[in-house]
Formats: structure tokens, sequence, C-alpha cells
């Protein structure tokens, strides 16, 4: 199984991360066996999963309980699980969750936040548990932000930016995602980093790219991002299947 080191050589080597998210057994597994380097349990089942209208709705059990279940289909892609909203309020808070999550079968937890959020992330560091950072569009914080905003386009919210990803870097975290941010200043970001970058809307030259299946694969047709260009139709595929059952079974055909 990769580790939280092997996706770190990543980035010293030149090769591109890929990620996407799970949160059952079938997926992750499917998705293990496809070839990723890491899976993320986000708290985007909130919405894709869960019919909830952002990811603050989530709870903490919510979270332990899907990322158990997408742990027994993973075999060799890091496992990494997103602490919900409000979980990581102190350090002692975010520590005692990402261990709940790391017993549930994770390999590493992430978090939202940068400068500010530096003592929880050392917290969870220096208990050993690898972690991975957050900065930029923080869908946790949309109902404060108003909305999904590209971030970084000033400089002074690019210098901002860069400082959160140091203090996420300084707080020993192995990557950092980089949501909906302004592809140059992603751009430089990566630059100034060790750690690698993964990408969410944020352009082509992060060190890494991480979407969310569902989008990827037409499995949510009620909303689909801007950014995403779908490779199947998983949700019409399912549509045709249904009505063909409906009609089938209608006509008194065999059954299934």
């Amino acid at each position: 199984m990769l580790t939280s080191d092997d996706i770190r050589q990543r980035k010293r080597d030149g090769r591109k991360i890929s990620s996407l998210t799970a949160y059952d057994y079938p997926m992750g597994r499917l998705l293990d066996e496809s070839g990723l380097d890491l899976i993320l349990v986000g708290d985007s089942l909130g919405m894709v999963v869960l019919g909830h209208p952002d990811t603050t709705f989530v709870t903490m059990e919510d979270m332990v309980h899907h990322t158990r279940a997408v742990a027994r289909g993973v075999q060799r892609a890091l496992l990494v699980a997103d602490l919900p909203a409000r979980s990581y309020l102190t350090p002692g808070a975010a520590l005692a969750n990402a261990r709940r999550l790391v017993d549930a079968g994770a390999g590493a937890v992430k978090l939202e936040g940068g400068t500010g959020m530096r003592p929880q992330m050392e917290a969870i560091t220096n208990a050993g548990i690898p972690l991975m950072g957050h900065i930029g569009m923080l869908p946790q914080s949309v109902r404060e932000e108003g909305g999904y905003k590209v971030k970084g386009r000033s400089e002074a919210e690019a210098r901002a930016l860069l400082q959160d990803g140091l203090a996420v870097q300084e707080a020993g975290a192995f990557a950092v995602v980089l949501e909906i941010v302004a592809p140059e200043t992603a751009h430089r970001i990566t630059q100034a980093l060790e750690i690698p970058t993964v990408g969410i809307a944020s352009g082509a030259d992060c060190d890494g790219q991480i979407l969310v299946t569902y989008d990827l694969i037409g499995l949510f047709p009620w909303f689909q991002p801007k950014f995403v260009t779908p490779k199947a139709q998983i949700a019409s595929a399912i549509r045709d299947a249904v009505a063909g059952y409906i009609e089938e079974t209608r006509r008194g055909g065999p059954a299934a």
C-alpha cells in the first residue's frame, strides 16, 4: 500500500499524482484496482451521497462509517479521510478525531485551513498521523464565503495563500490540496513548496489533480461543476437500465 512518503516522493520524481473520491466499498475497490495513487473519503459525500446542500452537515459519525466501508476495498492506494466541519476546532479535538479516522482504516487525514490551523495540524503530525492540507476555496466555509469563488486572483490573496501553503508544509503535512485557486497562483505555490500540491480547478501546473468521482463519471446529474468534463454518463446508463427493467417486468418477462 502506498504511504504518505510515497506521495511526497512523487513530486521529487516529477510524477503527477492521480486522486479521486470514494464513499463506499465498491467504488473504493474499483478506484483502487484502476491504479490511483490516492483515494479520498471526502466530506463531499454530504452532497453527492447524503443529499445535503453543502459539506457542513457531515458529521464525524458519517466520516467514520464511510471510511470503514471504503477501507474494505482499498489495498494499494493511500486512503485519506476528511475531518468534517467543526471536528477540529481545537488541537485536542483535531487529534482525537484524526485517530478515529485512522482506526476506521484511513492512512492519512485531511483538514481545511492554513496559518490559522497550524496548532491543529501540528497536533496531528506530532502524533505521527500523516496529514494532508487544504487551502484556497474551503468548502466547509462556503456559507461564510457566500459561495464557491476563485482564490488568489490579487497579489495580496496570492501572498496570503502562499503563506498558508508554507504553514501547512511547516506543520508537517505531506501534501496540500489547492481548491479553485487562480492557475498562476497555484503555479507559484507549487514552485515554492517542497510538498506536492494537488489541484482541483486550479490549473494544470499542480503536482497532481483530484476530482469528485461522481462528477467525473456523471453519477450526480443534478449538478455539474463547470470545470469538469465527465468521462462517462453513469446516471443515464442507470436510468436506461431501470427503464428497460420496468418495461420487461410490465410485459411479464423473465425475472432479472
